[in-house]
């Protein structure tokens, strides 16, 4: 019977096959496309034979659904999600988010993954519609709960439906990197950051007074509006 030190090294190296395979195969799908991925491009990219990729996942469709449930479910967490929760103001937080992403040539080129996959496969493919699904809607409620946090401190305004300002801006994200990479020019998403902040700036509550008052500007004063 093989020892412990002896089963660790080999799981270890099954799992960083996987994972390579995973990695090989996220880049593909957003160069290529699901459908047009090609499993000999992702095999010859990670030296593993298809013998190999077929003990870590049934079929292609199998590695598809990994790469969206363990891949591309983190861009939104990982840039969206996670600056959300660290208690900074949430409008100041999603100016933050807006303002960093990449507007390098390679990444205005390749579109948003999870965009390109629903775009292609909600309509095709059952599993991968409801997969995105998932990942749409905790990306949504992760934006409605800091809008909902912001109200009840008072840097969000009340008039707001959290769910509904979450949608419209996910939307808003969403189609100018979509404009962009149909340009295939990053002044057009420079012209969306701008737009998209511009927005968000107008989301915050108005100043209050320390009776609850709001307040007013006049002649470089502020005064409690009557």
């Amino acid at each position: 019977m093989l020892g412990d030190h002896e089963k660790k090294p080999k799981f270890r190296d099954a799992e960083r096959t996987r994972e390579r395979l995973l990695q090989a195969g996220f880049r593909e799908v957003h160069r290529s496309g699901f459908r047009s991925a090609s499993i000999d491009t992702i095999l010859a990219a990670t030296n593993v034979t298809k013998g190999a990729l077929y003990h870590h996942f049934d079929s292609k469709e199998d590695l598809g659904h990994a790469i969206v449930e363990e891949i591309v479910a983190k861009l939104p967490q990982d840039n969206w999600l996670r600056p959300l929760q660290r208690g900074k103001n949430p409008i100041d937080a999603l100016i933050g988010i807006v303002q960093a992403t990449s507007v390098r040539p390679k990444d205005v080129k390749g579109g948003c993954p999870l965009v390109n996959l629903a775009q292609e496969m909600s309509s095709l493919d059952e599993q991968f519609r409801k997969r995105l699904e998932i990942i749409f809607n905790a990306w949504q409620e992760g934006i409605a709960t800091a809008l909902r946090r912001g109200q009840s401190e008072g840097t969000v305004r009340r008039d707001l439906v959290p769910e509904e300002t979450a949608g419209f801006l996910m939307a808003m994200y969403e189609g100018y990197v979509l404009l962009a990479k149909n340009a295939q020019d990053a002044k057009v998403w420079n012209v969306g950051i701008r737009n998209i902040v511009g927005w968000l700036r107008s989301l915050r509550a108005p100043r209050q007074s320390r009776r609850g008052g709001p307040r007013l500007m006049s002649k470089g004063r502020v005064v409690k509006q009557r």
